[in-house]
């Protein structure tokens, strides 16, 4: 992995793995209800409650929406009671909640599911924990590279688009959380023995305040990395969760086809979540490559050249009808992109805002999940009031290339400022 060889000798690689491995799994569980999404509205329909499209992209913003507002509050938690513990006291929830719905779910209501999504937001909001704990532990001109790794966490989405749906076919997709709820408890385990805080000769914590986020939120910078954050993560996140629904959507005739010559006759269910897989995996896999490329020739320039490939290839998908396997390729490297984007981001947040790098993961990261809702709802409102979705993806592309302007007005400020004494590349 580029950049990997720097990290010899330097902070706490269990740390490191401990916050990987946490957040890998939480978002296997915060985005859960993606790749079970068709499943699961069967089984409503089954005893009477059919979901629109409107309401099926709001079960699966709920997780993504609850997770936003919960990052500010665990990023608060670090400050106040440490990393760890507050990692801890979070994935106690979300075990209590998976544990729940392998119980309860044969017979849940949507309702029910609603309240599940606010627990799944729990997982989601990980990264407002496992980021700062991994960077407390390494130097400004590392946290591109560090937070890459930490962040490739992402690949869990990718994992449960592999594996639920065919553990759904099998046992049920109840039993999709009772796995989870396992692995979960696994995870716990490790994350003990392996988590430390950093100590006070590496880092300092500086308990926070309302008034800190006050301070915070008056910063002018802190709205722009929340706008880029929002159309970058945003995006990935949202699209993550709405990939199965839109191929199931738009090929389910190629998918039949190649389930059945290639797959020895798979559930399309499972096929949709196989290419849904690939293309989010790129996106996971290559966040800490966006990081590292950008500790090499800085945040400013990776963020250029990824934003601009997402918004040429998402209006690729709003303008030409493509093929399934052209447009299969077209979101995998949308995704590769996103990923890439996201890591160069965090490259540049913990050398702007060094001593709050735990209060200001939380704000950007909610930014960030805030955006993937709007994305969800884009796509779901597209396909209600046009029928496709054209109208989404142009609004989506033109998101992104707002974003693009906006690193255009700060990039002088920023290399004249705060980027003269960072410590790393900007």
């Amino acid at each position: 992995m580029i950049g990997l060889n720097r990290l010899k000798g330097e902070g706490s690689s269990s740390t490191l793995f401990a916050a990987f491995l946490y957040f890998d799994f939480s978002f296997m569980v915060w985005t859960m209800l993606g790749p079970l999404a068709t499943e699961i509205t069967d089984t409503l329909a089954s005893y009477g409650f059919l979901m629109t499209a409107s309401e099926k992209a709001t079960l699966l913003a709920v997780p993504i929406l609850s997770g936003a507002f919960l990052r500010i509050v665990l990023g608060f938690l670090v400050g106040k009671v440490g990393a760890k513990k507050t990692a801890l006291g979070a994935q106690a929830i979300v075990i209590f909640t998976l544990f729940y719905v392998s119980t309860f779910g044969e017979n849940i209501s949507y309702e029910e599911l609603l309240v599940v999504g606010v627990g799944l937001g729990f997982a989601g909001a990980s990264f407002a924990v496992a980021l700062p704990q991994a960077g407390q532990w390494y130097s400004p001109r590392l946290q591109g590279v560090v937070l890459g790794i930490a962040g490739i966490g992402n690949i869990g989405v990718v994992l449960g688009f592999l594996f639920a749906p065919k553990i759904a076919e099998v046992w049920g997709w109840q039993t999709v959380f009772f796995v989870a709820a396992i692995l979960s408890l696994l995870v716990f385990i490790s994350y003990v023995m392996m988590a430390k805080d950093a100590p006070k000769e590496v880092y300092v914590p500086r308990p926070k305040h309302l008034s800190d986020y006050i301070r915070l939120l008056k910063d002018r910078d802190t709205w722009w990395f929340n706008l880029f954050y929002a159309v970058s993560f945003g995006a990935f996140v949202g699209f993550a969760m709405y990939m199965k629904v839109y191929l199931m959507a738009m090929y389910i005739d190629e998918m039949e086809v190649f389930g059945e010559e290639v797959l020895k006759e798979e559930n399309i269910h499972v096929v949709a979540g196989y290419f849904a897989a690939f293309c989010i995996m790129a996106g996971a896999l290559l966040r800490p490559v966006g990081g590292a490329i950008a500790d090499k020739i800085g945040g400013i320039r990776s963020l250029y050249i990824f934003l601009s490939f997402v918004a040429i290839l998402i209006f690729i998908n709003a303008f030409i009808t493509l093929s399934f396997w052209f447009a299969i390729i077209v979101m995998f490297l949308i995704m590769a992109n996103l990923g890439m984007a996201n890591g160069a981001l965090f490259q540049l947040v913990p050398q702007r805002f060094s001593k709050d790098i735990g209060i200001m993961t939380g704000i950007i990261g909610a930014s960030g999940a805030l955006g993937g809702v709007a994305i969800l709802e884009i796509l779901g409102a597209s396909t209600l009031m046009f029928g496709d979705y054209t109208i989404g993806f142009m609004l989506i592309a033109t998101n992104v290339l707002i974003a693009i302007a906006g690193v255009s007005l700060v990039k002088s400020r920023w290399r004249t400022t705060w980027g003269i004494k960072s410590g790393g590349i900007i």
